[in-house]
Parts: C-alpha cells; structure tokens; sequence
C-alpha cells in the first residue's frame, strides 16, 4: 500500500518506535506506582519522554509537558482552562473540529478570522480586526489539516502578547516538521498529537503549559501522590495526568522525538515540501483535476488537497483506496476550512505526507488519479 494519510496518523514510524513499544509491554509498570524496577524503569522513560519534548519544543520545565490521549485531548484541557462559558474566543478560519467543537459546547461567541486560502497576509489581517476588548481567548491551528496552509503563527502570537490576552496553538500538523518554540511564543498552551508528525504510536499526544497557567482537570483519580487527600494536586504534571500512564506509547513517543530530533525539523519540512509540490505539479497537468497549491514556498506544509469534477470526493477516495493507495476525502473534520476554501459542498480529496514517503509514490498517486480523471 501507497499510505499518503499522514495528516490522520503516520503509518510507517521509525524502527525504533515499534521496538520501544514492546520493551514498555515487555518491562515497564506504572511511574508513581511503587519502588520496584518496573515501575522505577516506567518513570526514568516517562521523564526522558518530557524532557525531550521540553527540548524539542523549549520549555524550561519538563514537568509542565503533560500525557494525552491525543491532540483533542489536549486541547480540550487548554480550552477548559482559559474559556468560560459564554466568552468571547477567535479562532482562525481554518479550525478543526477539535477546537470550535469544545467553544460551541461552551456556548462561546466564536468570531472567525477568515481570508481567502494560502493569504497569509489576510489572515493576519483578520486576527488583527477579531481580536477587540471583549475577547477572551485566541485560538488558532498552526497548520490547516485540509490544505496544508502554513498561518503566520509568529505575528499571530505577537498580536496577543501586545493585548495581553491568552494564545492556544494547535500543533497537530505542525509539531515535528516546522519550528514550534513554547518561550518566544508567549502560547498559554500547546496542544498537539504523539501520532502524527512526532511518529509516537496511536492514543499519544502532548499538552505544553506554559509557566503559571492555571489548570482544569477533565479527569480526577489517582496520581501516586499526595494519596491522603481528596482533591487533585495543585502541580504538574500530576493535576493533569489521573490514572495510569500509556506507558508503551510513552515509550514509543520517546523514540519518534528522539528521531525527530535526528533528522532535524527542517530537513522533514523541506522533504515534505518537495513531495507536496512534486504532487501538485503532476496533479495540476490532469484535465478536470483542481488542485489547492501555494505559490509561495513558506505558505504550505506536507498536505495537499484536490478535486475532480467528474468524480465525488468520497467516490476519488475509495477507489484510490482499492488501487491500493491510501488518502481521504471529505471535510476532513474541519468545516471551517472548508467554508474558508469555497470547498463546503463537495469537500477535497487530500493526500498528506511524512518522511517515510518517497517520489515514486507521489508519481503512481499521479497515474492513478489520471485514470479516474480519464
């Protein structure tokens, strides 16, 4: 199989990652859990886990990375903290379910800083208009899943520095292939999955606190510390972390930071990129085949979306999927990119890339995309 789904989850994930995952099954107990060497080994890797993510993302204290099950998680935990129901939150037009969808249950007033697909300019623009005295909380995913649009994250934040209100940055396709830097930021929080780009194992993900941020807990229960007393400790990473740890995914998402940490940031980014632009290239030479490419380099990631006039999105995806090449089609989870996109009826095919991929794989989605199109 040809998997071009990274977006959703990288399938092929470094050896390392998948020998970790064993060895934790195979060794590992519950950190906090006891004094004896399965548990004691348990707990070296979940710290090893949290400083490589402060390293890799710059946070001076380890402890305030937390363990998720995933970004949505993650982010639930973020939005919970900072938003009261009814507030007043902007969030980009380019949002993922995972973010409007806890807003909306909160019954927020949610203004959209919306601009046409790949003007980064715009969006600023925008963000720059929302952002007034009544806004409690800016929100906004760093890349967009659908189409791979890169926000200008830096001035983003830089909005919200100068009017002291609150960031939270949604890294779910950014963390591991662009730069994510927790102290520059100012980013009250980071929320991101262990399973995408950082090649951790599925039912992983991150949550990054930023210094003195007050916390809501979504789950109270055991932690292994301060057992006499009924309420959750007031410290991280144990306020957040009720119950037992996914050790063997721990231990898998040590090794995808390790690896990343290896291959370098920059080096996945521009290998990402040259696939992506590869496929829009070979896509955009078929007749009938719309294809939602940036001319500018730094305005799109390892994601790319297209469509096919003759064909439903849905119907593009399933055969691709029975000629052995894996992609998805649809809304992608995120309606508002949609809407930004003028894409809402029909939804995009999306083909998505991580480091594992390769040219000649870009090339037989191109043939075969070809053969529907035909």
């Amino acid at each position: 199989m040809i998997y071009l789904d990274s977006a959703a989850t990288t399938l092929q994930k470094p050896p390392s990652v998948r020998r970790a995952v064993v060895s934790a099954m195979e060794r590992m107990a519950s950190p906090g859990r006891g004094g004896h060497r399965p548990a004691m080994l348990a707990a070296d890797t979940a710290f090893a886990c949290r400083e490589a993510a402060a390293e890799l993302f710059h946070l001076p204290d380890p402890e305030n990375v937390i363990f998720t099950l995933n970004a949505t998680h993650a982010l639930n935990i973020a939005i919970k903290s900072l938003v009261k129901p009814g507030d007043t939150v902007v969030v980009s037009g380019y949002e993922h379910n995972a973010v409007t969808r806890p807003l909306s249950a909160l019954g927020c007033r949610i203004k959209v800083a919306r601009a046409p697909l790949f003007d980064r300019e715009g969006i600023l623009a925008a963000f720059d208009q929302e952002i007034t005295e009544e806004v409690s909380c800016v929100i906004s995913t760093h890349v967009s899943n659908v189409f791979g649009f890169i926000l200008p994250l830096e001035e983003i934040a830089g909005l919200c520095r100068e009017r002291r209100i609150p960031f939270i940055l949604d890294a779910s396709q950014s963390a591991g292939a662009l730069n994510v830097h927790m102290d520059e930021l100012g980013c009250a929080f980071i929320g991101m999955p262990g399973h995408k780009g950082l090649y951790g194992p599925q039912g992983t993900g991150l949550l990054l606190c930023g210094e003195g941020q007050t916390t809501v807990t979504l789950l109270e229960g055991g932690t292994g510390s301060l057992s006499a007393r009924q309420e959750m400790p007031d410290f991280l990473p144990d306020r957040l972390e009720a119950g037992t740890h996914n050790v063997p995914g721990i231990a898998g998402l040590l090794e995808g930071l390790r690896f990343v940490k290896r291959r370098g940031e920059e080096n996945i980014l521009r290998w990402e990129r040259e696939l992506t632009r590869m496929a829009a290239r070979y896509l955009a030479r078929i007749p009938g085949v719309t294809v939602y490419a940036a001319e500018a380099l730094e305005a799109q990631g390892g994601v790319l979306s297209f469509s096919l006039e003759n064909l439903d999105c849905e119907e593009v995806g399933e055969r691709l999927g029975q000629r052995g090449i894996a992609v998805r089609a649809g809304l992608h989870c995120a309606p508002y990119a949609h809407e930004s996109a003028g894409t809402e009826v029909r939804g995009t095919v999306r083909a998505s890339f991580s480091d594992f991929n390769t040219s000649g794989e870009v090339k037989l989605l191109a043939q075969e995309v070809s053969r529907l199109a035909g």
